[in-house]
């Protein structure tokens, strides 16, 4: 089996209130280093045989993305040996 992992992240100029309540809690856990926090969520589809990056990509566009305020990147996650 072949995985592609699908990367989805809000874009730049869009507000992030998780990542903003991670950022505003880092202090408090005696953090003071970090600039900010930007929260996303990473899908994995494994394909039998070869893996079909186009093919996640038109996964990731049509069903795990929301091409008006998020980014996703498309990458084949090699298999540890």
């Amino acid at each position: 089996m072949a995985r592609v992992v699908v990367d989805v992240m809000l874009k730049p100029e869009i507000l992030d209130p998780q990542g903003q309540a991670v950022a505003n809690a880092l202090p408090r856990l005696g953090v003071s280093d970090v600039a900010s926090v930007r929260i996303g969520r990473r899908v994995e589809i494994e394909f039998e045989g070869e893996a079909d990056v186009e093919r996640a990509r038109e996964i990731a566009d049509k069903l795990l993305a929301n091409p008006v305020i998020e980014d996703y990147q498309v990458k084949i996650e090699e298999q540890a040996s």
